[in-house]
């Protein structure tokens, strides 16, 4: 079975859980303070054992920089997530591209993701995502403006945003 490296961050808007695979792409992270509560969110194939460390090297210093203020820190680490459909991995890879501090509706992400009518499947796979922060799909409002919903609470949410858009200022 595989071993899945786990570790928590402290952040200012509550603890960020992550689970790595062998290689150290992220499979699975939210605003949690229980790792083991993330497997559920992974597709059966990358799930494996918890072995906690007290940090996951490249992955840490990309979020402890992110939270620096250096929005783009978490732009090069690998994500590893299977979807079964192309349409989800093709659109969390577009969701890695929207720009921090410049969120976009679902109805513009469904654009983004070239399926502009399917603006309720570009809504699961923000749904759907496991890898909360480095597939960033708390940049995705509702057509008015507002949070709409999000995993880890709209508080988080907001607190996001809000970091990101006083950090490129």
């Amino acid at each position: 079975m595989t071993t899945l490296d786990s570790t928590v961050i402290d952040t200012h808007t509550g603890p960020l859980s992550i689970l790595t695979g062998p290689d150290g792409a992220v499979r699975a992270a939210g605003f949690t303070a229980d790792p083991a509560g993330l497997l559920p969110l992974t597709h059966p194939s990358l799930r494996g054992e918890l072995r906690h460390r007290p940090e996951l090297g490249p992955v840490t210093a990309a979020v402890r920089s992110y939270l620096d203020g250096d929005l783009t820190a978490i732009d090069a680490v690998p994500v590893e997530q299977h979807s079964g459909g192309s349409f989800l991995t093709h659109a969390w890879q577009v969701l890695r591209e929207v720009k921090p501090g410049e969120p976009v509706t679902y109805t513009g992400f469904a654009g983004l993701a070239g399926r502009p009518a399917a603006v309720r499947a570009a809504a699961a796979a923000c749904a759907r995502n496991a890898a909360a922060l480095f597939v960033p799909c708390h940049r995705v409002l509702r057509t008015d403006g507002t949070l709409g919903g999000y995993r880890w609470g709209l508080e988080v949410k907001r607190w996001l945003l809000h970091h990101e858009a006083m950090s490129r200022q």
